[in-house]
């Protein structure tokens, strides 16, 4: 009934847009309208506006050596009929310009931004010229994504071009933190603009770890691909790889074992767990609770040596295979498994009473770092931060893989926005990952683990989706012969969500960041590559 429904909406939707629509690609996963440039802000916008669609991800990509031009690939998830939406523009040498859309889509100031960074592609209108990714002392003729770049040149320095909001008051302060900051923690420069105490502006500058992962990617084979793709982010390593590896398979049209699927739903829920535990401890420590700080961190930590037991590494990596699953799990390890988290959910809701009754600590964290639902819906904010905000998205649920479509779990859903907020979501969660765990440890499949995966045809285009602990991340992948990687586009709930932290700040006091920043719980890694 569904297959029949997607298949009318996307007639429907070809024969609405039929004069504008150059070419068609129908694939099981997407499907792809390739339309001129002019046409893009139009159809983008019904597409968005009038479909309910939302942004997924956008991607820039050299294809100069495929057929003499860029292309642009703007996808569209919609999550009713279970199917994306990708809009291709071609992009020529000569004229390497796209209308900006970011006036429309508020979502699309960074990627716009970014394409202009590693491509050279410029949107025009475009509200913020200022770099992104690569800071103001890159030259402006280096486009490390282009393919005639080579990755281990050497780019002389120039001079500084970066900006940041100029206060002509007297009474605005400005506040530079960062990059280097006090503990060991990733870099990030913040530069607030206050009265007194409280924040009027945040300008953020990231991608102090920008690796260029996405450029070492190209030219690699699927099976060296995934040595780099579990180091994209540590904490965040099962979910990237289960993307990559589901992008693969989506593209070879291959179905993996059905243990396999419960398998991976059992890491990548283990890895939740210790995440979003670890996530309401450090919570604490943005206000100085030091109890609810030692105790998460202490239970995080009992999570971690659980995944060493379990798989060898304290964060599961070398789980995930293209095709299934490396590692297995014996009667033995379930049974430990079972019992420790038993354990860990008596003692995790001993914590939760503790910092739900305290007085102060709930004083703290209520109406501090509020965002609102169009905010969160303009921004395509993911992950714990929307659902706290109210836009019930949870891919898990929505566009479901691995087993979760087998498996029963609530998505809580706030409304009001705050850290207090988003600290509820989080303890609901590790009720629903526990849950989930116990579902799929009493229900798991006998059978093989792992599938092979056949040589896939030149040049296809694939993607696969996770939702971390941090939110919805996507792996976006072109392949050329042989199964090498021609493109490979890194889209992460970190990314997604740091421009929000910004919004979220103002009219807070500056004590507050912390606890602030903290909430969101986001990574550096993950967002910089």
């Amino acid at each position: 009934m569904l297959a029949d429904y997607k298949r009318r909406f996307v007639k429907k939707l070809m024969q609405q847009l039929q004069s504008q629509i150059i070419s068609t690609q129908e694939n099981e996963l997407d499907t792809i309208l390739n339309i001129k440039k002019q046409d893009l802000v139009e159809v983008c916008r019904f597409i968005y506006e009038e479909k309910n669609a939302r942004l997924f991800t956008m991607v820039g990509n050299d294809e100069r050596g495929i057929n003499g031009v860029f292309a642009l690939y703007y996808v569209f998830a919609i999550d009713e009929i279970k199917h994306f939406i990708t809009i291709k523009i071609f992009i020529d040498e000569s004229d390497p310009t796209f209308p900006s859309m970011a006036s429309h889509m508020p979502a699309l100031n960074w990627y716009e931004r970014e394409v202009n960074d590693l491509l050279g592609l410029r949107a025009l209108g475009h509200p913020d010229r200022s770099p992104l990714i690569l800071h103001g002392d890159w030259p402006e003729d280096f486009y490390p994504l282009r393919k005639d770049y080579k990755y281990d040149l050497m780019v002389p320095r120039t001079q500084d071009r970066n900006t940041f909001v100029e206060y002509t008051s007297e009474d605005i302060t400005e506040i530079p933190v960062g990059p280097i900051h006090a503990g060991i923690i990733e870099p990030g420069h913040f530069r607030f603009g206050a009265v007194g105490d409280t924040i009027l502006h945040l300008d953020a500058k990231l991608f102090y770890t920008h690796r260029g992962i996405e450029k070492t990617l190209e030219g690699k084979t699927i099976d060296q691909a995934m040595f780099l793709v579990e180091r994209i982010c540590c904490v965040c390593n099962v979910s990237h790889s289960v993307a990559f590896a589901q992008a693969i398979e989506n593209a070879a049209k291959v179905k993996i074992p059905k243990r396999a699927a419960y398998l991976r739903t059992l890491f990548l829920e283990l890895e939740r767990l210790y995440n979003h535990v670890g996530d309401v401890g450090n919570i604490c420590a943005g206000y100085g609770f030091a109890v609810g700080n030692s105790q998460g961190a202490r239970m995080r930590e009992q999570l971690l040596q659980l995944n060493e037991r379990l798989s060898g590494h304290r964060y599961l990596r070398g789980a995930i295979a293209l095709g299934g699953m490396k590692q297995d799990v014996t009667a033995d390890e379930v049974t430990m498994i079972t019992k420790e988290l038993v354990e860990l959910k008596e003692d995790f809701h001993e914590l939760v009473n503790i910092l739900l009754s305290h007085e102060i600590a709930v004083n703290r964290m209520e109406r501090t770092g509020c965002l609102n639902l169009k905010q969160v819906t303009d921004l395509e904010v993911v992950g714990v931060a929307a659902r706290a905000s109210g836009r019930d998205i949870d891919c898990r649920r929505d566009l479901p893989y691995a087993a979760y479509g087998k498996v029963q779990f609530d998505v809580p859903v706030k409304t009001k926005g705050d850290v207090l907020r988003r600290i509820k979501i989080r303890i609901r969660e590790v009720d629903a990952s526990l849950s989930i765990i116990h579902q799929v440890l009493t229900s798991l499949p006998v059978g093989d683990i792992c599938t092979g995966i056949p040589t896939i045809k030149p040049y296809t285009t694939t993607f696969g989706w996770t939702e971390s602990s941090r939110g919805e991340n996507c792996h976006w992948i072109m392949l050329g012969p042989e199964n090498v990687i021609y493109r490979y586009r890194i889209r992460s709930a970190s990314y997604s969500n740091w421009p929000a932290v910004a919004l979220s700040v103002q009219n807070n006091i500056i004590p507050d960041f912390p606890l602030i920043n903290k909430s969101f719980e986001l990574c550096y890694s993950c967002c910089d590559r």
